[in-house]
């Protein structure tokens, strides 16, 4: 059993089926399956199931996909280490980042690290936050930015922020810019919140409920809207209020197009976290990088007052 054969399993199950494999990995749909009937007589069990027409992980495939990942991924650190001998400033670093974490700072990160590293290949994903934690898992991107700890043993968690939540509004709405004392006062507007999707760790509909919930106000009405940047603009156009992030609406505050209710009794915040590969191999430019988002986060940490 070695690595390619073991990241040929991987991205048959990732990419739904052998054609598509292929595809992938730049080779003949034969060579894929002789491929993958080579490592199942190895085992001595059946890896794929034809179901419906689909290819689907049999018992045994389930089991061998955590045990393949990790084989995979230390095979990609054994490499980059040996690399890195050789061009301690290069290489490629690969970050993963949740959508609306993908702003301004990230911007001012992404830049200065480009400045120092001009010869360094870096790439950027976007995903919810359970994604973001699956790429770093298998071995995919190197750095991980999200919403809250992952309990993993397979990785590494710093927290670099507790983010304010804040009521956003349009200008013209009747407490645009006040204070009220409990959000209780609220509890007859229309929300705009990400409706709730397994994994995505964003400020949803569900997320606003338990607020309600908690300080025993039941439900609320709400608007599924599935952008950040569509949030805004139904929020600047009146038709709703939203729970955001300081961030995450700080373009519109400084141009003036949203507005803020002070909320007395809210107390909620976001945790924005890194995450690694617990034990995997982090290069000098990848070391570098996260030294970078720790200082600008520290930054705005400070700029909080916490």
């Amino acid at each position: 059993m070695d690595s390619d054969a073991l990241l040929t399993f991987l991205t048959i199950h990732r990419r739904g089926g052998i054609s598509s494999a292929a595809k992938a990995l730049h080779r003949s749909q034969p060579a894929i399956s002789r491929r993958i009937a080579l490592l199942e007589q190895e085992l001595g069990v059946p890896l794929f199931e034809r179901i419906a027409g689909r290819t689907m992980l049999s018992d045994a495939g389930r089991v061998m996909v955590p045990y393949a990942e990790r084989a995979v991924a230390a095979t990609q650190d054994a490499e980059n280490a040996v690399r890195a001998l050789a061009r301690p400033n290069s290489g490629p670093v690969a970050l993963a980042v949740v959508g609306t974490l993908a702003g301004g700072r990230l911007s001012t990160i992404l830049k200065r690290f480009a400045a120092e590293h001009p010869d360094v290949e870096l790439s950027l994903r976007t995903a919810t936050s359970a994604e973001v934690s699956d790429l770093i898992r298998r071995g995919e991107a190197t750095i991980g930015l999200r919403y809250d700890r992952d309990r993993s043993r397979e990785l590494d968690c710093e927290l670099l922020f507790a983010e304010r939540l804040q009521v956003v509004c349009a200008l013209d709405h009747p407490r645009a810019g006040r204070r009220i004392a409990k959000l209780a006062e609220l509890r007859g507007e229309r929300w705009i919140a990400f409706p709730a999707v397994p994994g995505r760790r964003e400020i949803t509909a569900s997320h606003v409920f338990a607020l309600f919930q908690t300080h025993g106000l039941g439900e609320i009405d709400w608007t599924p809207v599935d952008s950040l940047t569509a949030q805004k603009r139904l929020v600047e156009a009146g038709l709703g209020i939203a729970l955001l992030s300081e961030s995450n609406y700080a373009e519109e505050r400084r141009h003036k197009t949203i507005a803020t209710i002070d909320v007395g009794d809210l107390k909620a915040s976001d945790d924005v976290v890194t995450i690694t590969r617990r034990g995997g191999f982090l290069s000098a430019a990848a070391r570098r990088l996260l030294e970078i988002v720790r200082k600008e986060y520290k930054k705005a940490r400070m700029a909080n007052g916490d």
